[in-house]
């Protein structure tokens, strides 16, 4: 079956002179709470065709997210996660510490020769030390990025169900501590729990509400 995003991946590796691609990318960058995580990944080429259905997780549903994800890690896809804590976002910026999460995940292949890194988004990955080429939309264009999407997404809903029984009240099994009605509910009644981003406007706002004339 023709498969544009490895179509993409191939012109890739030809362009960037490497038979090692690795796909980059991170989910949780917009949340209230709990980490950024990232993923990186590699599917060797012979094995392509099998996941002809992974594309961008935004674009799957939660059912077809969760098939793809095991698919993905019960086969002979190689791949490593990352996360950057809520303190660490609060302390670098979102930015830097995707960057981080970007970091830990890719640390598992650092030593392949010739290994080059398909980031998702517009920035190379600040102090990742291995060739790298930033892709604009690259989890709708590219196989390795749009697995990496999946597996990202995946593994932090999961962590998100386990922050629920560990912080209950949040919903953070719900909504996966997006800025939903419901969860800033819980925000004004509860108060924030340590997996809060206080750096975040409306957890920001709650700790230091405007006093006016």
């Amino acid at each position: 079956m023709e498969n544009s995003l490895f179509n993409f991946d191939k012109t890739q590796a030809l362009r960037l002179e490497t038979n090692f691609l690795i796909g980059v990318d991170e989910a949780g960058r917009g949340p209230l709470a709990g980490p950024v995580v990232a993923c990186a990944c590699y599917i060797p080429p012979s094995r392509a065709a099998l996941f002809h259905e992974v594309n961008d997780s935004k674009k799957l549903t939660e059912r077809k997210r969760d098939e793809l994800f095991e698919r993905l890690t019960q086969s002979d896809v190689l791949y490593a996660t990352g996360f950057a804590t809520a303190e660490e976002i609060d302390r670098l910026n979102i930015l830097q510490a995707t960057f981080l999460a970007m970091r830990r995940a890719a640390q598992k292949f650092l030593n392949i020769p010739g290994a080059v890194a398909l980031i998702d988004g517009p920035y190379p990955a600040a102090g990742l030390a291995m060739r790298q080429q930033p892709v604009i939309d690259g989890d709708a264009k590219s196989l390795v990025i749009a697995a990496a999407s999946v597996i990202a997404k995946v593994t932090r809903d999961r962590y998100m169900v386990t922050l629920d029984t560990l912080y209950p009240g949040y919903g953070f099994a719900g909504h996966k501590g997006y800025g939903t009605a419901k969860h800033m509910q819980a925000l004004r009644e509860l108060g924030p729990c340590k997996e809060h981003r206080r750096s975040f406007g409306p957890v920001r706002n709650l700790l230091t509400p405007t006093i006016l004339p």
